[in-house]
């Protein structure tokens, strides 16, 4: 077991949306000595301001959470950048990290990078099988980077590199911007807003049938976390909920936590993304003793009422 609380560690994209979970449960756990390089004063993507950042931190651990990310839309918008800044901060992080004596890197990828069509459940051993669907495929190559440079200098340096693949993450805090965010607060956000403008219908892309796997973001920084201190060994490792939903029934289930009861129109001329998504969790069971433990209805509630507050104070 490694022990955080007697290491300096530095999480990248601390400040966001999963970085903030796992900066509180390293604290949580006694790790009295957290950095979180901000943007503004490191922009990650350059090799100047890695090394810089390390410098400062002089990290015994690096958890590497930091990402360019977006929906369905964003990645259609955005395919280059969304290649080019993930990698790079990918490539110059392991690097630099290795190069200032870094104890571990922890790499956090994407259940994106899985071939386009994966047999169910998702198996680590699969992910090389095929291409990632084409909606987002740039990000998760630029991902998958990670885990072939951190195998690489694991066999070349002697690098102790490990990979983490979560399922799509959702809970408070989430980003709930209509041009970047993911389902789960796109959804909410369009329902809450129909239900208070009483409208009759909403628009949903896709025609409904892709099923996906999603994960509250209090048990991803819990595996995350949990991973950083028992686990070492190469082969990448998923994390999830191991249980899938139909994005038609998650509008049925949003909707009715919302409280909007108009009707839901699907758009079929929009891409569904993946047919299916469900990973298969029982190597980070057996790995390192995480499973998630938050139920699909109770986390979307938690988060539509985050929502709800957040949205009530702003005006």
């Amino acid at each position: 077991m490694l022990d955080l609380t007697t290491r300096r560690v530095m999480v990248t994209g601390g400040s966001g949306f999963l970085g903030r979970r796992v900066v509180a449960r390293l604290r949580d756990l006694g790790c009295a000595d957290v950095f979180v390089p901000r943007r503004a004063d490191y922009d990650l993507v350059q090799p100047e301001a890695v090394r810089r950042a390390l410098r400062d931190a002089r990290p015994s651990v690096v958890i590497h959470l930091a990402a360019v990310v977006g929906g369905i839309g964003a990645n259609r918008a955005h395919p280059g950048r969304f290649f080019y800044e993930n990698l790079a901060m990918g490539l110059h992080l392991v690097e630099e990290s290795r190069l200032a004596g870094v104890e571990k890197l922890v790499g956090v990828g994407t259940v994106c990078a899985y071939p386009r069509v994966t047999p169910i459940p998702f198996r680590e051993d699969d992910l090389w099988n095929g291409y990632p669907e084409e909606t987002n495929a740039p990000y998760a190559l630029a991902k998958k980077m990670l885990l072939v440079q951190g195998q690489a200098y694991r066999q070349e340096y002697g690098f102790n590199a490990i990979h983490l693949l979560p399922a799509n993450l959702y809970g408070p805090h989430d980003n709930f911007d209509p041009q970047t965010s993911h389902v789960i607060p796109a959804l909410i956000r369009k329902c809450v807003e129909a239900r208070e403008r009483g409208d009759d219908a909403i628009s949903v892309w896709g025609d409904g049938s892709p099923s996906r796997e999603f994960l509250y973001v209090d048990d991803a920084a819990e595996g995350i976390v949990c991973a950083a201190q028992h686990y070492d060994a190469p082969d990448p490792v998923n994390l999830g909920s191991g249980a899938e939903i139909t994005i038609r029934d998650l509008v049925t289930l949003v909707a009715d936590l919302v409280g909007f009861q108009g009707r839901v129109c699907f758009d079929p001329s929009q891409p569904n993304g993946q047919p299916r998504r469900r990973l298969d969790t029982s190597r980070a069971e057996r790995a390192f003793g995480w499973r998630a433990r938050t139920d699909l209805r109770v986390g979307l509630r938690q988060t539509i009422d985050w929502y709800e507050q957040a949205r009530a104070a702003s005006r």
